[in-house]
């Protein structure tokens, strides 16, 4: 039997592509590389011992965080598509856990626009230091005019509207250009501007006077801190927020890779990387504060805040005090700018790239029907009056129920229910340097599930006690209880819909999957969409023979078993981590 088939008629012969694997680690890292790096890590760190919270970070990045990573590469790579198509791909039954994916992207793409234009629009307040001598009550009243009540309105702030108007003019523009030309081109050019302004600003910000003393309140170490589980919690929960790892970004963007592409040795310098950059925050944030706290004769913890406090109340503050104030303003809220634009991009490509594979419309087409909805839902949502709160609340759902919720589900499904982790270990082995086995193995089926699931619980069981700040319970019903409900419904619904013959299930050839790495866990298929009956035998003129589109569930009548390994995987792959 030939171990290829004929393309249908109005195929594609092949998924789009990242043009090297540097394009796709400089997208991985300005997906990576975000808000949260800069306002997060910082406090998080700060709150939790300090410099001896870098212990518990580092072993987090190691143990959770870079495996999780390696965990969303195998299956991006492995089975070329969008979280939807490659969960479908891995069993029919998971298709659902893609769209959740997706779907918690879409939600987080629609706000993030929203804090995007608020530093564009601080940038330019930055020249005239616009805000006045009370930063607090320009940001919620003169510029966002937050109104007393919480309930939504159409009330729409010109100042906000306008900039978030023009963050999905040039989002259409990129993702309209494909991977190659748009994403990759963004990240190319967005992460060197990011990283030079930053570091600018990092050198500006060490030479203000009381600088040392916010250094010495972030990197003094609290060494009784590595007792208290929460400081753990703490370090594994930044990890999993500050590298795009768990909602589809990660399996999106390594399915536009090649077929030979080192994946581990690319994950590692991704999450290295971000881990970096976000340390250098640290160190320009607190000289920042330090200077703050030095100006106002307080002491430093009196003015450590984070996320949109530290934005866009504590930094106007610092900028209004500092010699080139001017500078550091427009070089802190630039990099706001440039870092959440990278990772709005990878954000948005996630829902583009599902729509496309499962209607098989064109790239443009499909842009201009995603970003023109997510831009009128986000516009309408969250350039009025009562934008902020609804914002506020979605975030925190949307990361704590979601991202954490999707994670944990997909990796007990794949190591426990399906039992295909030993399939993804040997994808990883047969493409990259860096070799994983029985110890990744542990860390991605034990120390993740426990991990993710005390997060999980925890978190929804203090909101559940304790409500969502002082906001209404019918507020945070709606707009965060209610939201994340309808995201696993709507993605159970999505994932009984039919897939179109146009889409990338039925028209992209089986060369489109990985390299066969598969031994006895994965199982033969047919060669369109299991349309072929699996257990058919495998092409023997290579030994390796081809995946189709959707592998057979595991309790297929008709399944036979790999009886020997691929001539790419190495012979010990339990002698790497």
């Amino acid at each position: 039997m030939s171990t290829q088939t004929a393309l249908p008629q109005g195929g594609k012969a092949s998924r789009e592509q990242f043009a090297g694997r540097w394009a796709f680690i400089f997208a991985a890292i300005g997906s990576a590389v975000g808000l949260g790096n800069i306002w997060r890590f910082p406090y998080v760190a700060y709150e939790n011992g300090g410099g001896a919270f870098i212990v518990p970070y580092l072993i987090a990045l190691l143990t959770a965080g870079i495996p999780l990573l390696f965990f969303d590469y195998a299956i991006g790579h492995r089975f070329k598509g969008s979280p939807p198509l490659a969960f479908k791909r891995l069993s029919k039954w998971t298709e659902s856990i893609g769209w959740w994916q997706v779907l918690i992207c879409f939600v987080i793409g629609v706000y993030y626009a929203a804090i995007i234009a608020y530093a564009a629009m601080y940038t330019w307040f930055s020249f005239g230091e616009r805000w006045g001598e009370d930063p607090e009550a320009f940001f919620f009243g003169e510029y966002l005019q937050v109104p007393e009540g919480v309930a939504p309105t159409l009330e729409f702030v010109p100042a906000v509207f306008w900039p978030m108007l023009m963050v999905w003019v040039i989002l259409l523009v990129v993702l309209g250009a494909g991977v190659k030309k748009g994403i990759a081109m963004a990240s190319l050019i967005g992460i060197p501007v990011l990283a030079v302004m930053f570091i600018i600003l990092v050198i500006v910000a060490l030479f203000l006077p009381g600088a040392p003393e916010g250094l010495n309140a972030l990197f003094t170490p609290n060494w009784s801190v590595l007792t208290d589980p929460q400081v753990w919690i703490a370090a594994y929960g930044q990890i999993f927020f500050s590298l795009s790892v768990g909602f589809g970004i990660m399996i999106t963007y390594s399915s536009y890779l090649k077929r030979r592409t080192n994946l581990t040795g690319s994950g590692l310098m991704v999450g290295f990387s971000n881990s970096s950059f976000e340390i250098l925050a640290g160190i320009g944030v607190f000289s920042a504060l330090g200077f703050m706290a030095q100006a106002n004769g307080v002491a430093v913890a009196d003015v450590v805040t984070d996320g949109i406090g530290l934005a866009f109340i504590a930094f106007p503050t610092i900028i209004s005090q500092a010699p080139a104030g001017a500078l550091i303003g427009v070089l802190f809220f630039g990099s706001l700018v440039f870092a959440g634009f990278t990772s709005l991009i990878s954000i948005l490509e996630v829902v583009v790239s599902a729509v496309k594979d499962k209607l098989g419309w064109s790239r443009v087409t499909t842009v201009v029907v995603v970003v023109g909805i997510s831009g009128i839902i986000s516009l309408l949502l969250f350039s009025t009056t009562s934008g902020i709160n609804v914002l506020d609340v979605t975030d925190a759902f949307a990361n704590s129920f979601g991202i954490v919720g999707a994670a944990l589900v997909a990796v007990v499904t794949v190591s426990w229910v399906l039992r295909r982790l030993d399939g993804m270990v040997n994808h990883l082995n047969a493409v990259s340097s860096f070799r994983v086995g029985w110890i990744y193995k542990a860390l991605v089926a034990v120390v993740l599930p426990i991990v993710l699931a005390y997060i999980w619980i925890s978190d929804v069981v203090l909101k559940a006690t304790e409500g969502y700040g002082d906001l209404p319970a019918w507020f945070v019903g709606t707009f965060g209880w209610g939201m994340s409900i309808a995201l696993v419904v709507v993605a159970i619904l999505l994932s009984l819909l039919p897939w179109s013959q146009k889409s990338a299930l039925h028209s992209e050839l089986n060369d489109n999957l990985g390299p066969e790495t598969v031994t006895g866990d994965e199982q033969l298929v047919g060669a369109t969409a299991g349309d072929r009956p699996a257990g058919a035998g495998h092409g023997g003129h290579s030994g390796r023979g081809r995946h189709a589109d959707t592998p057979s569930h595991p309790h297929s009548a008709g399944s036979a078993e790999r009886t020997h390994s691929s001539p790419t995987q190495p012979e010990h792959p339990e002698k790497g981590v």
